[in-house]
């Protein structure tokens, strides 16, 4: 960093994801390299996604269905899946 630059401090909370992201999009990490510490953490992956195109209809059918029940439509898709699957197994 240039020795006549002044820093802006971190904040000690950001308010939300995209203000941290706009925070680190205008400085480095490397003015701040002596304010890190080394953390360990474990991250266990278990979730995997599959898409699955939809016609257009449908999409929009399965969409307000799950709007009347307060629900998104990945969830209910997901229930109506397993729900069908139980049935013709």
């Amino acid at each position: 960093m240039d020795a006549n630059k002044t820093m802006d401090l971190i904040p000690e909370e950001f308010e939300t994801l995209e203000a941290a992201a706009e925070f680190w999009d205008t400085h480095s990490l490397a003015d701040y390299w002596d304010q890190t510490a080394a953390v360990h953490f474990d991250v266990e992956l278990q979730r995997r996604v599959f898409l699955v195109p939809l016609e257009w209809g449908l999409a929009n059918r399965l969409m307000a269905a799950a709007r009347r029940q307060g629900l998104t439509a990945e969830t209910l898709a997901n229930l109506w899946l397993n729900e069908h699957l139980q049935q013709v197994a």
